[in-house]
């Protein structure tokens, strides 16, 4: 088998380092020198991947052994990172921050950039935000370092230095420990990215401006940081074969190619690049549209309405009257629709006072509270994706809410048990199933199958 493709783990202490920006432009400047850089993002995380992807000139992908399990780490990196030169994976969170349990995991957090990095065996570079630090660096890393044997820091990266005396002392800090400096990045706040209720305005959403903050992201990273030390430290130990989606769905997948309509533009940007691919390995033919301008692709024999910021664009969706009725009326008849997050408040009645496909009869509005965190979930009754009691782990990540959790005529998609409370969330019946609830593809390869079936089905009943 050919060697796994070299990797490095950008890591910091705690959200907020500036692991994104340090990620994004190193990914921009090892492609500007001529690598073909593979791009990865730790854990759950739609809006980061966008901008490693501007960046690499490929799509970006994640590596969440919470969604897909750690057995499909490797396997998984092995297919993204195919044909490239070396691969940078973005962390989340702090180094060791992941999916919290009780009692508290001895190793690294299931879901943490610490666990990512072990199952890669790729080395970790450390960003530290270097404001307010000083001779006490040496302390904080050298606790990082020596935290978990099974985590190899590589090297730091020294972000928001203030002067050159900074620097000098910083400097001998990590000699005192014995991490080598890989970069010293000095403070420039005009890099700092748009943001928004749930992070960072998505790539796609930003356009130019996105386009033109990777470009200066990369020449900061090009200009402060040692590249050949970089690609010198990048290692990675992943013996698996990759992944395959064709293997995945079960192969030998017969009848004809049933047209699926996925949700795209600036509405619904939050979705995994596996999705696509497993829907056309079970025989799918994918066309993408924008629900903002578009209407349904001609043939459309199923519809797949994935995450993103609909509240943002709620007045461009409720004018697109013809696709709202089109998506209401194939719902009544049966067409198969996976609607996830953004998609539950498409079919919702009304989104902020904005009428929407009225699909499901309950409105929507954007709230206060963030609803946050992975959710051990089971399927609670037959739908186009899952059998009853199908178990899943999936992932919240929204502030809008619903006014009533039921609704005549619905079953709920779900079940699960959170902070010691049982929960029934989403809505399922007849070919639709919609929930706040996002799962990873590649973790439920055979929800992929099941739907491009029941898509396959409704074409031949309707054709």
């Amino acid at each position: 088998m050919v060697n796994a493709v070299p990797a490095v783990v950008i890591a910091a202490p705690a959200s907020g380092s500036g692991k994104t920006t340090v990620a994004t432009g190193l990914v921009g400047a090892l492609r500007a020198a001529g690598d073909r850089v593979a791009p990865f993002k730790v854990g759950p995380d739609y809006i980061d991947p966008g901008y490693h992807g501007l960046a690499a000139g490929r799509v970006g992908r994640n590596l969440d052994p919470v969604l897909v399990g750690a057995d499909r780490i490797g396997p998984l990196y092995r297919h993204g990172s195919a044909g490239c030169d070396i691969a940078v994976v973005e962390g989340v969170m702090g180094l060791f921050d992941g999916k919290i349990a009780d009692p508290a995991p001895e190793g690294a957090a299931e879901g943490s950039t610490a666990q990512v990095a072990g199952l890669l065996g790729a080395p970790v570079v450390l960003v530290v935000d270097a404001r307010g630090h000083s001779q006490s660096l040496a302390a904080v890393l050298h606790g990082f370092a020596t935290f978990d044997s099974g985590v190899r820091i590589g090297g730091v990266i020294l972000n928001r230095v203030g002067s050159e005396r900074h620097e000098q002392v910083l400097r001998q800090a990590c000699d005192r420990v014995g991490l080598p400096v890989l970069g010293v990045v000095p403070r420039l706040a005009e890099l700092a990215v748009p943001s928004r209720h749930l992070g960072l305005i998505t790539a796609v959403e930003h356009g130019r401006a996105a386009t033109d903050a990777v470009d200066a992201m990369t020449e900061l990273i090009a200009q402060h940081v040692d590249l050949a030390a970089v690609r010198a430290l990048a290692r990675s130990n992943v013996d698996a074969q990759a992944w395959n989606a064709v293997d995945e769905v079960g192969g030998d997948v017969s009848g004809p190619a049933p047209v699926v309509a996925l949700a795209g533009g600036s509405a619904f940007t939050f979705g995994y690049a596996e999705h696509r691919e497993l829907l056309e390995a079970a025989g799918a033919r994918v066309c993408t549209f924008d629900p903002a301008a578009d209407q349904l692709p001609d043939g459309a024999a199923a519809l797949v309405l994935p995450g993103g910021f609909p509240e943002e664009h709620a007045p461009e969706l409720a004018a697109n009257i013809p696709l709202l009725t089109t998506v209401r009326e194939q719902a009544r008849r049966g067409m198969p629709i996976h609607a996830e997050c953004a998609g539950l408040l498409y079919l919702a009645r009304r989104l902020d006072g904005h009428p929407m496909a009225g699909v499901i009869g309950v409105d929507a509005e954007f709230g206060k509270t963030l609803t946050l965190g992975y959710r051990e979930a089971v399927a609670l009754g037959e739908s186009v994706l899952f059998e009853p009691g199908t178990r899943v782990v999936g992932h919240e990540f929204h502030r809008t809410r619903l006014e009533s959790a039921s609704v005549d005529g619905w079953a709920p998609a779900w079940g699960w048990r959170a902070a010691g409370t049982s929960a029934r969330e989403g809505f399922a019946g007849g070919g639709v199933h919609a929930s706040y609830l996002h799962t990873h593809p590649a973790g439920t390869p055979a929800a992929v199958r099941r739907f491009v079936s029941a898509a396959r089905a409704f074409e031949v009943s309707n054709g």
